[in-house]
């Protein structure tokens, strides 16, 4: 059936249609496929052949019937538009929007807009934007971009300001207030002559009071308003304004810039102009000249002002930046110095003490060096009585202040007039005068608080006072002053020293006393050290043992009351009074109460003092007590060496099993690993002194030890600093058979040179030996051979003297390669390493034999049966 439509001509489908829609004219189905029928038809036409004109009949013939149908609009106003007729395209949307209900003009508007945008009228399509504008207003911003896209800038503007005044606006496009705000400056100031019906100076000014961060650019935009509308000097006037109202540092770049620029563009056209203007009269070009001077003149006056246009835009950011009008000020100072002088006097009227950032005593003090530097000293110093009049925030501003005016006067040689300043700084307030510094009082009086009650008690006022005072002053002003200092406690102890100093200086041997004693009572420790110190030193030296009772009740009050960390000193020179002027017992006493006063970190030179001294005076017997209580107080780590001490003692005193157990008791304090030194002196001493069953103890003890400190780290830095050098094998040797007739050939000579050789073994010696050592099938020593020379089963010793040896020698932490190692040393000591044996030979039996083949750096152990 489809195949026989399509071949029939479209004269008969359109009657077909024709005849259906007169039976049935309100089928919606049968237009549509009618009047899509029809345009596929005329596709190809042009849009003047009569039959473009047909389908529009047709189209006409169905809104008859369809006019509540938007799909038969939409479609005749598309065919319209590629008809090309404007004016009755634009009826039809017209007639579009009257005929459908309002719900459904959405679909026809996004149409309608294209066309007129299409159509080139912007009149009429303004119009139609307009219309539209009342059926969405939230489309608002397309229209402004047609508007700026035709130049229409007046209707835009309008379009915008209604924008920015909607508080309900929600932009489209997601812009904010800010950019539209910005976007209608823009349109305002580019194009002044155009906008009529705005005024651009308010407008843009109320952006200036909303947007703080755009102020800068807000400025420029309004000058350059005026720039446009050829208002050179109200743009000037603008540029002006700008510079003298930012607040940040930015903004000001901008404006300034720009202004900068907009001169040098006017000069640059001034000059162009001249000279296109050479043809013209003479007194014109005159004029034209004097004209480019003053041009000239204005732009460097601009780039001049530009150091003090930045400091203004500083203060107004904070009035309060005392270091940013010291600034200012330096500008004018190299200038004129009368502005400088009008500068500080503004910058004293505006910043408030309680929030200047900055020292504002510092500011008071240039002012009056101002003064000074032009020898006008009258000035300098109104200026600083005006200063001492300011309620700084602090009293050592205030202080700072008196201080320099007295150095100014010193300065010029008026020594009375600093004397005078600084009498006046220091002198006590009254009562009143204090109630008023604090707040209370009359009105005038409580403007100066805080720093004024506490002024007389600064430390740094007193000090150049005492100075000026010792310097220029009489012996009793000085005295007068340094009295009053300490009776306000605000003297130091370097000022109590330096009291007592002058006064011994000028013969007054006594007063210094009275001044330290002052000096005691004011300070506690670690302050009142050096008074201490220098009261003993000074009253030992002056009376000796003259005023023992005296000088002994004073060092009693310093030991009584110095903390642990600084008592040593006081001790020392306790003793040393006792020991040159008192009773040796005394002093005895003294380095018995100072074993358990001081820190623990000078105990130990305490010890070794007290030791001395009582070596000395009692003899070497007395000091056994001493070791025994410095041993039971003292630290572990300084036990080690205490005890050495004492075992050395009683070796001198021939207590050689005293002497053992000192050092016995030493040894669970020390560490082998870390602690060689000990351990190589107790074996020194066991060689010298002991025999094989001491030595054996030693060993034991040794082996204990180790095992206790086997669970501790240490860092190799600290095992490295402890090794000592140990004995050769021949002085091991020499040693032993030097110890007298039948102790060189036992067995404990062999034990010792092997303990000996066996640290060098650990060290990591390179050896190269070949040796076996054979085990029975019982598991005891079955023999030692090398080079040809039997050990033990066959050799040198007996099996009893091996069995000994294998005692001692397998209980070594580190197994069967210390024993190779001793083997080599005794066979060393021998002589016996040469020719010998292969492996092969090493065998008796059903032994079983451990070998150790040679090696040019370290032995490996091969076990064979």
């Amino acid at each position: 059936m489809t195949i026989v439509w399509l071949v029939l001509p479209f004269q008969k489908r359109n009657v077909i249609f024709e005849r259906a829609l007169k039976v049935l004219p309100g089928s919606y189905k049968l237009w549509h496929a009618y009047l899509k029928e029809r345009r596929h038809q005329v596709r190809h036409a042009c849009p003047t052949d009569p039959v473009m004109e047909a389908v529009n009949n047709t189209f006409e013939r169905s809104l008859v019937f369809m006019n509540k149908m938007p799909v038969i609009w939409i479609e005749y106003c598309r065919f319209m538009m590629k008809q090309r007729y404007g004016t009755r395209t634009r009826r039809v949307f017209d007639r579009a929007l009257q005929a459908l209900p309002i719900t459904q003009h959405d679909r026809i508007w996004p149409l309608y807009l294209k066309f007129v945008r299409a159509l080139g009228v912007w009149q009429t399509a303004v119009k139609v934007y307009r219309r539209y504008m009342m059926f969405d207003p939230l489309q608002r911003e397309e229209f402004i971009s047609y508007l700026l896209s035709v130049g229409q800038y007046d209707e835009a503007a309008q379009q915008l300001a209604l924008v920015v005044n909607d508080s309900n606006f929600v932009s489209q496009q997601g812009k904010t207030k800010h950019e539209l705000w910005m976007l209608l400056c823009n349109v305002l100031s580019q194009h002044p002559e155009r906008i009529k019906s705005l005024k651009a100076e308010p407008i843009i000014r109320s952006g200036l009071r909303q947007f703080s961060d755009e102020v800068g650019r807000l400025w420029c935009s309004l000058a350059d308003y005026y720039i446009r509308l050829g208002q050179f000097e109200r743009a000037r006037d603008i540029y002006e304004e700008g510079c003298d109202t930012v607040l940040t540092v930015r903004d000001f770049s901008m404006i300034f810039d720009a202004y900068a620029k907009f001169e040098e563009t006017m000069v640059t056209a001034k000059m162009e102009m001249t000279e296109e203007d050479e043809d013209e009269e003479e007194d014109d070009l005159d004029e034209d000249g004097d004209d480019i001077e003053l041009r000239l003149q204005r732009l460097e006056h601009l780039m001049n002002r530009r150091p003090v246009m930045l400091s203004s835009v500083l203060l107004r950011q904070n009035p309060h930046n005392v270091n940013e009008w010291i600034n200012r000020v330096a500008i004018f100072a190299e200038r004129d110095p009368t502005k400088a002088i009008v500068a500080y006097t503004e910058a004293c009227k505006t910043v408030d003490p309680k929030k200047a950032t900055g020292r504002f005593n510092v500011l008071w003090a240039d002012f009056a060096r101002f003064y000074e530097k032009y020898d006008d000293l009258d000035n300098a110093r109104i200026i600083f009585q005006k200063a001492t009049e300011v309620s700084f925030k602090s009293t050592d501003d205030l202080a700072s202040v008196w201080c320099d005016w007295a150095e100014m006067e010193v300065r010029h040689d008026n020594f009375a007039k600093a004397l005078e300043v600084l009498q006046q700084a220091t002198a006590v307030p009254s009562r009143r005068r204090r109630t008023a510094a604090a707040g209370g009082g009359p009105p005038d009086a409580s403007r100066r608080r805080g720093a004024h009650a506490y002024v007389h008690k600064s430390v740094k006022l007193w000090a150049l006072y005492l100075d000026l005072e010792e310097c220029y002053g009489t012996l009793d002003t000085m005295r007068s002053a340094y009295d009053q200092c300490m009776e306000l406690k605000v003297a130091t102890p370097a000022m109590v020293l330096n009291y007592a100093r002058v006064l011994e200086e000028r013969s007054y041997f006594e007063e210094p006393f009275k001044v330290y004693e002052k000096g005691v009572a004011l300070f506690t420790f670690p302050h009142v050290k050096e008074i201490w110190l220098q009261y003993l030193v000074k009253f030992v030296e002056r009376y000796g043992g003259r005023k023992l009772e005296r000088a002994r009740d004073l060092f009693e009050q310093a030991v009584d009351s110095v903390p642990a960390e600084d008592a040593m000193v006081f001790f020392a020179l306790y003793a040393k009074l006792e020991e040159e002027h008192g009773l040796v017992r005394h002093m005895m006493a003294v380095f018995d109460r100072a074993t358990a006063a001081v820190a623990e970190k000078d105990r130990y030179m305490v010890f070794l003092r007290y030791i001395r001294k009582a070596e000395e005076f009692y003899g070497i017997t007395r000091t056994r007590q001493i070791y025994e209580k410095a041993v039971e107080v003292l630290p572990d780590h300084q036990v080690k060496d205490i005890c050495i001490r004492f075992a050395d003692m009683e070796r001198q005193l021939g207590e050689i099993d005293r002497a053992r157990a000192v050092y016995a008791h030493a040894s669970q304090f020390c560490d082998p690993r870390t602690v060689v030194t000990f351990w190589k002196q107790w074996h020194d001493f066991e060689i010298a002194h002991g025999n094989e069953d001491t030595f054996r103890d030693m060993l034991r003890v040794k082996r204990s030890v180790q095992a206790q400190y086997s669970q501790v780290n240490y860092m190799v830095a600290d095992m490295v600093n402890e090794v000592a050098p140990t004995m050769t094998d021949a002085e091991a040797m020499a040693a032993v058979a030097g110890a007298g007739p039948g102790r060189g050939a036992n067995s404990m000579g062999m034990l010792e040179a092997q303990a000996v050789k066996r640290k060098s073994g650990e060290a990591g010696l390179p050896q190269q030996v070949c040796w076996c050592v054979c085990v029975d099938d019982a598991g005891g020593w079955g023999g030692v051979w090398g080079g040809g020379v039997g050990v033990g089963g066959g050799g040198g010793h007996t099996t009893s003297q091996a069995r000994r040896h294998d005692d001692e020698i397998l209980s070594y932490p580190r197994g069967l390669i210390r024993l190779v190692y001793l083997i080599h040393t005794y066979a060393n000591e021998a002589g016996v390493l040469h020719n010998f044996f292969p492996l092969s030979e090493c065998c008796f039996g059903a032994g079983m034999w451990l070998a150790l083949a040679p090696s040019p750096v370290s032995p490996s152990l091969h076990r064979g049966v």
